[in-house]
């Protein structure tokens, strides 16, 4: 199962990337990860509470990759074959002062299919909600007279 979305944010990359990197601040804005906490350092857990539905779950992965100020990347711990995961956040300057930003979400694995159909359409659901509200936060913190 593969998630992805792009969208143009009407924001500098660094605000972007400010946003997505203020970890703690994720509960006032992210629908889909209500609290967070991590280091941008590759090996780091990232802990999460994540929305699934109606349902909360707290869950540990790991940064495999940063570029700072481009990517961030996390993945949880492989169970074998069965199952694995990647997330990745990434942003280009786009001209003009805005930004685009590519939100992947994959799945892999023997249980993907399993996982998939009992969550994928929460998972789509919150990887959609949380990618509009970046956007929203991210365009929020642009000074009026950047956005004229």
């Amino acid at each position: 199962m593969k998630i992805e979305f792009l969208r143009e944010i009407a924001a500098p990359k660094e605000i972007v990337w400010q946003v997505i990197t203020d970890f703690s601040s994720y509960g006032e804005w992210n629908p889909f990860v209500t609290a967070c906490d991590a280091e941008l350092r590759v090996g780091a857990p990232i802990s999460m509470t994540v929305a699934l539905g109606s349902n909360t779950r707290d869950q540990v992965e790991f940064v495999s990759r940063v570029v700072e100020g481009e990517l961030f990347e996390y993945r949880m711990k492989p169970v074998g074959l069965l199952l694995h995961s990647y997330r990745q956040h990434e942003i280009a300057a786009s001209g003009d002062g805005k930004t685009m930003y590519r939100s992947t979400f994959e799945l892999r694995g023997w249980l993907s299919g399993l996982v998939s159909m009992s969550l994928g359409s929460a998972l789509r659901d919150g990887f959609h909600g949380m990618t509009d509200s970046l956007v929203s936060r991210a365009e929020s913190l642009v000074e009026p007279s950047v956005r004229a």
